[in-house]
């Protein structure tokens, strides 16, 4: 369970806490609520297949559909800090 909850807080060092300067508690209840929604609807997961645990409420996009030029669009989240990457409908 060590290695689970080491893994767990380097990864909120790494990509969360490490560029946000933190100004009181509750900010950093409000960015760590942010990027668990993040974490759980977007972020790829090696031990998933690089799929979200959220998977279900995602839209399946074809392969087919990624042929004909899609439209991609950018969100802002956690501050401005991460991006993630949406095909346009």
């Amino acid at each position: 369970m060590n290695a689970i909850c080491e893994r767990v807080i380097g990864t909120l060092r790494r990509e969360l806490l490490d560029p946000i300067l933190i100004l009181n508690e509750r900010h950093l209840a409000l960015a760590l609520q942010e990027y668990l929604i993040h974490y759980n609807r977007h972020r790829p997961h090696q031990s998933r297949r690089q799929r979200p645990p959220d998977i279900a409420t995602q839209p399946a996009y074809d392969v087919t559909d990624l042929n004909d030029q899609p439209i991609v669009r950018r969100k802002p989240v956690v501050a401005g800090m991460i991006s993630e990457y949406h095909h346009a409908a």
